[in-house]
């Protein structure tokens, strides 16, 4: 596991928490060939991680036994890079649908690694895949934008619970 008391990781002392974004509902999974739908996302300044379940709210929470998109992690570094690429400078970060935009690390690190960030432990699971949607929601080219360079951002299973807070 890696922790700030470790001293190799006190990278995660350094990372920020920008914005939570949580959804009721999903608007893509499942709807090849038909639309999107309107679940919505809110942002929110707090959010209840629980070990095994995910963010208390998010359509994700408790889907299934050891599922590993329990919480999905997003660079905002991304989200800039995306906005300067496609010059789309208030592209909102909710778009991309990700739970945690954070800021100060770069997320591939963590794949297949267990991390504590602000007291509660999560495990990197898997790059979250960018799919055609991203092409209709930004622009054309996003989806293959996103694949290059772990631009997708991390999935990750929650393994211990407490309180997530922004903190910019």
């Amino acid at each position: 596991m890696t922790t700030a008391e470790e001293g190799h990781a006190g990278v995660w002392d350094q990372v920020k928490l920008g914005k939570i974004y949580i959804s009721g509902g999903h608007d893509y999974w499942g709807r090849q060939g038909a639309g999107r739908l309107q679940n919505g996302i809110r942002d929110v300044e707090e959010v209840e991680c629980v070990a095994g379940k995910g963010l208390v709210g998010d359509r994700y929470f408790g889907y299934r036994q050891d599922f590993k998109g329990q919480v999905t992690f997003f660079e905002e570094e991304v989200v800039e890079e995306i906005r300067a690429h496609f010059k789309l400078p208030k592209l909102p970060a909710s778009v991309f649908r990700r739970n945690l935009i954070v800021s100060g690390v770069r997320l591939g690190e963590w794949l297949g690694k267990r991390f504590v960030f602000q007291g509660i432990e999560f495990e990197g699971s898997q790059e979250c895949r960018p799919c055609h949607w991203m092409d209709r929601v930004v622009e054309d080219g996003t989806e293959r934008f996103m694949k290059e360079g772990f631009r997708g951002g991390l999935r990750a299973k929650v393994i211990s619970g407490g309180l997530l807070r922004v903190r910019v």
